[in-house]
């Protein structure tokens, strides 16, 4: 063998030792995931759906992968805050946003300016969606979706929500839209609060939540006149979608997600997916998504992005024609 060759044939056998090498290591480091406490940030205050998932699914992958899992609400702005410090946590996966779609395809394009950018983001997974359900006050009368219209046509009305940038604010605004009615928002500082005052009678309706809107309208205390999402509720099989009742314009879905900074590695991000996607087929899990009257949904990589971006494409024309502002 010529020398020239024999430096190659060394070269060619050096590089192929690196890599059988290199090999266990990148599979011990994708192993190791997680090796330390990691952390569930929910951007909303503690008690809503967002909330109480989060913990369930921080209880289930504890079990799963031997490692501590916490919940920390850091919440305000709408979930731009909380959102924030996960965007500016190290791409590790030891940090993880557990929200709702609302950081990623209201808030764009409803604040002037933002501490992060949606690309910040890939997304762990869109875990499940529910809808709202639409309910009034007693008092006013209002007993069905056509008598809210034409006193929102007529008298107008206040409507409740969770805050500036909630889903209750945006299916306002959707209504308004939509259905060319004057609607007055009223913000709380989440949704027990905006459902109380619904039940006070502080204002007129609201579109919120359903487990909690539930137990007044079985007390009496709240009338139920629709949901928002595209099936019936499970928790009120009763109570007619607003495309049952020729109100399709009025569908509203809440995305509940999982996402981490966008340079989180695909192994750490594989890791996360596989075991919640075994936790939500354990029955406690899936007792929890139907007590929340939530739809498992489970889409990863691409999918999620479309999703994502789907209603992000909608809303920003809803912001748009409406001049929905965050205060």
């Amino acid at each position: 063998m010529n020398p020239t060759n024999a430096l190659w044939a060394r070269r060619a056998w050096l590089a192929a030792s690196a890599l059988v090498l290199a090999a266990p290591v990148a599979l011990a480091q994708s192993a190791a995931y997680p090796q330390k406490t990691v952390r569930f940030v929910n951007n909303f205050p503690p008690g809503g759906p967002s909330d109480i998932l989060a913990r369930s699914m921080a209880e289930a992958l504890q079990t799963t992968l031997k490692q501590t899992f916490i919940v920390e609400n850091k919440a305000g702005a709408g979930g731009n805050l909380g959102a924030d410090a996960v965007a500016k946590s190290p791409a590790d996966g030891y940090t993880v946003l557990f929200g709702i779609d609302t950081a990623f395809t209201i808030n764009p394009h409803m604040y002037k300016s933002l501490p992060f950018k949606p690309t910040d983001f890939r997304p762990v997974m869109v875990m499940g969606s529910s809808g709202l359900l639409v309910g009034a006050h007693p008092g006013t009368g209002l007993k069905t979706m056509r008598e809210l219209i034409a006193a929102g046509k007529g008298r107008g009305l206040n409507f409740s929500s969770g805050g500036n940038g909630s889903p209750g604010h945006l299916a306002a605004e959707i209504f308004m839209d939509a259905a060319d009615i004057k609607i007055q928002h009223i913000p709380y500082k989440g949704n027990t609060p905006a459902v109380t005052a619904v039940v006070a009678g502080e204002v007129d309706a609201g579109v919120l939540a359903t487990p909690g809107m539930l137990p007044h309208v079985k007390a009496g205390k709240i009338q139920a006149l629709a949901v928002t999402s595209r099936q019936r509720s499970k928790l009120a099989p009763e109570v007619p979608t607003v495309a049952e009742l020729g109100l399709k314009d009025l569908e509203l879905e809440v995305l509940y997600v999982a996402m981490v900074p966008a340079a989180t590695p695909d192994a750490v991000v594989d890791v996360l997916q596989k075991a919640m996607r075994e936790a939500f087929q354990r029955p406690d899990i899936q007792s929890r998504l139907a007590s929340l009257d939530l739809f498992y949904e489970g889409l990863t990589g691409a999918a999620a992005q479309n999703r994502l971006q789907e209603l992000s494409t909608r809303y920003a024309r809803i912001v748009k024609a409406t001049g929905m502002q965050p205060e």
